[in-house]
């Protein structure tokens, strides 16, 4: 019994170590200049979701997999809609709520199935393939290696001591990561930041640890939140929340052997039920939705099991309530190897598209450039959602377009003339 816990408690540390990164990348994305959210309320709004979603992923579902804010749909919060449709941050914690409860009565509900087989599987590798293509623009852009343009819309910008500490940081993370190390992303951050302070463009906080800033908590504007104009943000987080959320349950369980009899993932009701509560709490918390994260395979690979490892990988997270001046000084060149890595991994499941095929080729591939060049999540999954049925059509393949995919198409046409008449 105390070689299980052994290996249990090693498997929670491991998965804690690979996706820590979020405790100061999050807050470095949502703080980003002209939001108005302060980086420590952020921060500790990431470590109190990342706490309690990944506690409750290991007492109710029973499963070792941990929930924090979600890599995409924090660039996306920030630069489509607080930055680029200057939707207030109450407003925008609203909806974020509001698609967590639209998210709740999906996982308990049949309508969980009927879009998970509604929706094709090219759709979802588009989806994600295009928000890796989105972080790694929005890591390019924070150190300066690229820059607006008006003749070409974005260009090169100047190797600057942002784009060293890039440097540096996206070297000692690769360098690790080939050696399979959890710690990479951690690591790349960390040297990127002391190569910072070296070269007197990182200033070393006064103090490291403060009390934690609740400034954020139940600031969420649910009224202001419901206005019919908000309807395609809050169809773009619930459907990538959705997806990331079915993607990685699936993935995982198939890769590390998490699956019952049927084939199915383990507990799949219950860790989509946690799924959506971590969104909805996310809202009320102070930050962008929660999910569950595929870097949970690498505790699982550690020997994790059981609930077990969930729970002491969220205690993990709690001494980082008190170190909000620490992970303030984090530049954002050294969290952008964080953000080009993670684009990575999500990209790369680009090559099981099915492009031999037009008719379903063709919204992949729409669904995947409209992210990244629009800077918004929401074009690309509801532009495709309307081309994947015009295609089908035009193909011949009507018959095979269920009831829930025509509901989605015609919703999402709603959506978007709704969008263009912001």
């Amino acid at each position: 019994m105390r070689a299980e816990l052994r290996r249990e408690v090693i498997a929670g540390a491991t998965t804690f170590l690979t996706m820590s990164y979020i405790i100061f990348v999050n807050p470095r994305i949502l703080s980003t200049d002209g939001t108005g959210m302060p980086f420590r309320a952020v921060m500790t709004a990431t470590v109190l979701l990342a706490f309690v979603s990944t506690l409750l992923m290991g007492l109710y579902a029973r499963l070792p997999f941990a929930v924090a804010p979600g890599m995409g749909l924090n660039a996306f919060f920030t630069f489509q809609v607080v930055l680029k449709q200057r939707v207030p941050w109450p407003i925008a914690l609203g909806l974020v709520t509001w698609a967590g409860i639209a998210f709740l009565i999906v996982s308990v509900t049949p309508l969980r199935q009927a879009i998970a087989r509604a929706v094709p599987t090219h759709l979802r590798i588009a989806a994600a393939a295009g928000i890796g293509l989105l972080l790694s623009l929005v890591a390019l852009r924070s150190t300066g290696l690229v820059v607006s343009d008006a003749a070409t819309l974005v260009t090169a910008g100047h190797l600057g001591r942002p784009a060293i500490l890039f440097g540096v940081g996206l070297l000692v993370t690769l360098l690790l990561l080939l050696r399979d190390s959890p710690l990479a992303l951690l690591a790349g951050a960390v040297a990127a930041t002391l190569v910072g302070v070296a070269l007197g463009e990182v200033a070393i906080p006064s103090k490291m640890v403060s009390a934690p800033d609740f400034s954020l908590v139940g600031r969420a504007d649910l009224l202001g939140s419901l206005r019919l104009v908000y309807l395609p943000i809050l169809l773009a987080i619930l459907f990538t929340d959705l997806f990331d959320s079915l993607s990685t349950f699936v993935g995982v369980a198939h890769a590390t052997g998490l699956v019952g009899e049927d084939g199915e993932p383990r507990n799949l009701g219950r860790a989509l039920t946690v799924d959506s509560l971590a969104t909805l709490f996310a809202g009320l918390l102070g930050t962008s939705a929660g999910t569950a994260y595929v870097e949970s395979a690498a505790g699982i690979r550690a020997g994790g099991r059981t609930g077990t490892t969930a729970v002491v990988c969220a205690i993990c997270f709690l001494p980082f309530l008190f170190l909000g001046p620490l992970a303030a000084a984090i530049p954002a060149a050294a969290t952008a190897p964080a953000l080009i890595v993670v684009g990575l991994f999500m990209f790369r499941s680009v090559t099981h598209l099915p492009l031999d095929k037009l008719e379903e080729a063709l919204p992949a591939f729409v669904t995947l450039i409209l992210i990244p060049l629009t800077m918004s999540i929401a074009q690309g999954i509801l532009a495709g959602f309307v081309l994947h049925t015009l295609c089908f059509v035009a193909a011949g393949r009507r018959r095979e377009l269920s009831p829930t995919m025509w509901s989605l198409a015609g919703v999402s046409v709603f959506a978007l003339a709704l969008e263009n008449l912001r």
